[in-house]
């Protein structure tokens, strides 16, 4: 993977925001297998503040950074995300990216064409996708036979009155709602088990709540409720499939995002040294994206 032979990889950080401070770059900077190679953020003061925090570099060219690292983590809106994964992937760089790849079509696939050119791999971080006992879960459901319906509700409260989130305060959530922030997050512990979606309708409900139905190749159909406006003591995610088998509901998660973070880096890893393409790679992302903008333009 090393563009020095004999050396641990690098990767680079691309972000210096809440999500960046306390997942990303403490994970980068703890996994044994890496050398976090630097910074790189929209603010450079911020971004020699988080590389000082974890004794690595900051870069006020991410030019230069990519040319420091062998791979790109990033944590950044989705639509400033996605020319700089692909400008990454031109220079060589394997991608970690954050869900969603982007908030148009257009832009995901060009990550996507910027990533086969190059040749690099890439995994999507949908949390749950890394989580280690949700993740078994997710495979053991997809191994199942017969599922009739799904069942996933993503509701946050994070745009609830009272709430204190630091994420609240981000422009793109409060743009794009519920449908692009969680909805990944659904879709992609759904599709994994009932296939991919085939049909999409959308309905607005309140706030920014968005239910969705889908039909899959499977056969199935199932349904999604998201939202980040939904009351605080109402907040919550599920996600159940029922069938020939009886029901199956998501275990709990737990022991928040840094583990998961690390279990993709590592399924970065192992896409770089086996040539094999991790099932939440940018191409799935792409995917995510088409559903999602199929359901924001049904909703007007």
């Amino acid at each position: 993977m090393t563009k020095s032979p004999g050396t641990k990889p690098r990767i680079g950080l691309l972000g210096t925001g809440p999500w960046a401070q306390t997942t990303h770059a403490p994970a980068l900077a703890a996994h044994p297998d890496i050398a976090f190679s630097g910074v790189w953020g929209r603010r450079p003061e911020a971004a020699a503040e988080l590389a000082l925090a974890h004794s690595t570099t900051a870069y006020d060219d991410v030019d230069a950074l990519f040319a420091a690292s062998d791979a790109v983590a990033i944590a950044l809106p989705p639509d400033i995300q996605a020319p700089l994964a692909a400008r990454a992937a031109a220079a060589g760089c394997h991608l970690l990216l954050d869900k969603p790849v982007a908030t148009t079509v257009e832009g995901a696939r060009e990550v996507v064409a910027a990533a086969e050119r190059a040749g690099v791999a890439s995994v999507v971080f949908c949390t749950l996708r890394f989580a280690p006992a949700v993740a078994d879960w997710i495979t053991e459901q997809a191994a199942v036979q017969g599922w009739f319906v799904g069942r996933a509700q993503w509701l946050g409260a994070l745009f609830s009155p009272g709430a204190d989130s630091p994420y609240a305060a981000s422009p793109w959530r409060k743009e794009k709602g519920g449908l692009w922030d969680v909805g990944p997050h659904a879709l992609s512990v759904l599709l994994p088990v009932l296939g991919d979606v085939t049909e999409v309708t959308a309905a607005g409900g309140p706030g920014d709540t968005v239910h969705l139905a889908l039909r899959h190749t499977s056969g199935a159909s199932s349904s999604a409720t998201l939202s980040l406006s939904a009351p605080a003591k109402a907040a919550g995610a599920t996600v159940e499939f029922r069938g020939d088998q009886g029901v199956a509901t998501l275990p709990e998660g737990g022991g928040g995002p840094r583990v998961p973070f690390t279990a993709a880096v590592d399924a970065l890893l192992a896409a770089v040294r086996t040539g094999q393409p991790h099932p939440c790679d940018v191409r799935f992302g792409l995917r995510l994206t088409e559903i999602l903008a199929e359901a924001e333009k049904q909703l007007g």
